[in-house]
């Protein structure tokens, strides 16, 4: 591919779901960027998603301004991804997508990765609705002109994936994927894998918090390589 943009729900999702993708996509010379659905300019894990997007050679971050279910303060004075008005949440979106021009999109599946959090929910269907409207010259003629991407691309685990991770990082965290015949991609990353880990570990807030970046600065060599050596996609051709 060309050209390829994330659309993730919250920073260090980027890393954690696509980062070895990324990696990969922007070395062979691809065109990358991400779009995070929640958090603000000038917060600090805003600057972690800067440095992270930096290591994996993915641009500037872009931001759609909404405030994360669990933080308000991620977002000041803004709704949260969830309570945003679904039409102007789409046509944020569509504008990115509109001037960066993708061959290929790439956010959370339907049930939002493993975990099932509803913000990765919500970015899983505005993704959708706004990779189809993007093509639609009619639609939000103000956000630029219509662009269709080829494929649209869900990060995701097939079910035979589930047992080896939930036993790293926990099986209350492994609770949702996808029967493995629907899988259409599975891709070794292992080439970009100490990438990938730097960038997760770029998220210095949430490692120091104990979230899923920190279950990862804990763990040996062995551990990550189970975690994230592999990505795994169902991928969906549009033209």
């Amino acid at each position: 591919m060309s050209s390829l943009l994330g659309v993730f729900a919250h920073p260090d999702d980027e890393s954690l779901s696509s980062g070895g993708l990324l990696a990969r996509q922007a070395a062979a010379g691809a065109r990358t960027a991400v779009v995070t659905a929640t958090w603000v300019e000038d917060t600090t894990r805003a600057g972690e998603l800067a440095e992270a997007l930096r290591i994996l050679g993915a641009g500037a971050p872009r931001m759609l301004g909404y405030a994360d279910r669990e933080v308000p303060e991620s977002a000041p004075g803004c709704p949260r991804l969830c309570d945003a008005p679904l039409d102007e949440a789409v046509r944020r979106l569509v504008e990115h997508i509109r001037d960066f021009r993708p061959e290929v999109i790439v956010t959370h599946d339907a049930y939002g990765g493993l975990p099932g959090h509803p913000d990765h929910v919500q970015t899983h269907r505005l993704t959708v609705l706004a990779t189809h409207a993007a093509g639609l010259e009619l639609r939000y003629p103000d956000a630029g002109p219509a662009w269709r991407p080829r494929a649209l691309c869900l990060a995701t685990h097939p079910h035979s994936a589930v047992p080896a991770v939930g036993a790293v990082i926990g099986a209350q965290n492994a609770v949702y994927s996808m029967p493995d015949d629907e899988v259409t991609d599975s891709v070794d990353v292992t080439p970009w894998l100490d990438q990938k880990v730097a960038a997760i570990l770029a998220h210095r807030s949430e490692v120091a918090r104990g979230a899923l970046p920190g279950v990862i600065a804990g763990l040996p060599e062995s551990g990550r390589q189970t975690l994230l050596s592999t990505e795994w996609y169902m991928r969906y051709p549009l033209a």
